[in-house]
């Protein structure tokens, strides 16, 4: 049954992702591949179904195909108890324009918040790897009295000026909401730490709405959650603060606790898939207390012939790995690796066929990519910069179905 009192949850998944590209290219950020069975979108919604908010409504646009047929497929509410998390599309209700800012992208949206009634509405981001209970979030809220809550993560000073950092009191209430500051401010109770926004909050239902059609009126407004609705709630002293390090989610382990990334670019990306292959990971796919939620593909088990072995690896079903070795590395379903062949530090997406003798090293290959035999990925940088893509950090990406040069 739905918890009281009675909250809509609100996904905001219109992310055109530019600085993950190529894996962008065919999809949403929200809908890129994860850890070898999920979509990113899959965090949050789990997050919230956990929570036993399950009536969820995910706004899209930016090349939304893929990410609507997940969501269609997988995400199948009980309509017996009135659950659903149903794809929103940017439906131009207020006239011929899409969404110019995730603010705009509620407002276009409030009939669905008429529809509902919520007495709260949680609005989540859909492109952070994370566990979360936002029941407490909402705990606090309901408490505080607060017009808005957002969640906010620490990180070092040194490190915040890449974030929208919230400077809050010892009671925290939210004093200032800075974009990218070059100073940071200091927490009260930890001066070389700051709160980074997560990106999600916790609104009254006639606060937000009371919000968004002021923002709406402005025409100087870039229409965002952060940039322009957060300040707006601060210069009216309603904001607060939800500490992530509070949070204390079933079946956590010490060592991923309070884990959070932002997914943002094609480096983070590819060290988030690093933490999940580690004996002791750094964020653990395995906690049943709080699972991830997904759709799985009807395939076989795993296969391993010819000597084929895997260390510290995460490998998907109807995967073969024939006579290769694979090492700390990413295996996604129905992918094949032949005799020969080396993988170390990889991402390998849905269906990846790996030829003979081939070697693949810092790399994520995107579902459908064909590596020939004896073709060499992440060996030579410099020749790579020439064929592929290659990230700041050097990690080398196919988009999907490219086949390899050799």
């Amino acid at each position: 049954m739905s918890a009281t009192p009675r909250v809509l949850g609100i996904v905001l998944a219109g992310g055109e992702g530019k600085r993950l590209w190529p894996l962008t290219a065919d999809r949403a950020k929200p809908a890129v591949p994860f850890g070898g069975v999920y979509r990113l979108i899959d965090f949050a919604l789990s997050n919230l179904v956990n929570a036993g908010y399950t009536r969820v409504c995910v706004l899209t646009q930016y090349k939304s195909h893929s990410l609507d047929r997940h969501i269609t497929t997988t995400w199948r509410m009980s309509t017996m108890l009135g659950d659903y998390i149903t794809s929103v599309p940017a439906q131009q209700r207020l006239g011929p324009r899409w969404y110019t800012g995730s603010a705009d992208a509620i407002f276009q949206s409030l009939n669905l918040i008429y529809d509902d009634r919520p007495d709260h509405i949680v609005v989540f981001g859909a492109d952070h790897v994370y566990r979360m209970d936002p029941r407490q979030m909402v705990q606090q809220h309901i408490e505080s009295g607060a017009e808005v809550t957002v969640a906010g993560i620490r990180v070092p000073r040194s490190e915040a000026s890449e974030f929208g950092v919230i400077d809050a009191d010892i009671d925290r209430k939210v004093t200032q909401f800075l974009e990218k500051p070059a100073n940071p401010p200091g927490l009260p109770d930890s001066p070389d730490e700051t709160f980074a926004s997560m990106g999600n909050y916790v609104f009254r239902t006639d606060a937000l709405i009371e919000a968004l059609r002021k923002d709406a009126a402005d025409e100087q407004s870039i229409h965002d959650m952060g940039g322009s609705i957060m300040p707006m709630m601060v210069d009216k002293g309603s904001a607060y603060v939800y500490d992530f390090a509070d949070n204390d989610v079933p079946g956590a382990t010490d060592r991923d606790r309070g884990y959070w990334r932002d997914v943002g670019t094609i480096d983070a990306y590819y060290d988030s898939h690093m933490d999940l292959v580690a004996v002791h990971p750094i964020f653990n796919l395995y906690n049943r207390q709080w699972p991830i939620f997904t759709s799985h593909p009807q395939l076989p088990p795993a296969k391993f012939v010819e000597g084929g072995m895997a260390q510290e690896s995460v490998v998907g079903s109807g995967a073969i790995i024939s006579g290769a070795t694979v090492r700390h590395s990413v295996v996604s379903p129905g992918v094949t690796i032949q005799a020969g062949s080396y993988i170390e530090g990889a991402v390998l997406m849905d269906n990846v066929q790996i030829g003979r003798g081939a070697v693949v090293r810092g790399a994520i290959l995107d579902k459908n990519v064909v590596v020939p035999d004896g073709a060499h990925i992440g060996v030579d940088i410099e020749l790579d910069r020439q064929r592929y893509s290659v990230s700041a950090g050097g990690f080398v990406v196919l988009g999907k179905s490219v086949r390899a040069m050799t």
